[in-house]
């Protein structure tokens, strides 16, 4: 059972690293940083809008408007945090 657990851990913790690579991107694209013509950029933006939309979408349908800021990024961010401490306090319960 700890093997699974640990295997949950690395999930969670590559899925935190795969938010906030996409968060930084769409920062370093929005100050044009970035550029969205150059093919590498946009496959790995566009890869990670088509991995990352369907959570996003079901976040953003719970949380009201707020005008030009995404929070939905932030929240997944907290519910992995929140996930990754509820694994890691009973890892060893088990």
């Amino acid at each position: 059972m700890t093997s699974i657990l640990q295997i949950l851990l690395m999930l969670v913790g590559i899925a935190r690293w795969v938010i906030l690579i996409h968060v930084i991107m769409s920062w370093l694209i929005n100050f044009q940083v970035l550029n969205l013509r150059q093919p590498l950029v946009a496959q790995i933006w566009y890869g990670l809008n088509r991995v990352l939309d369907p959570v996003y979408s079901r976040v953003r349908r719970l949380i009201p408007g707020t005008g030009g800021i995404d929070f939905a990024p932030l929240i997944v961010l907290l519910a992995i945090y929140a996930l990754e401490i509820v694994i890691r306090n009973n890892l060893y319960s088990f």
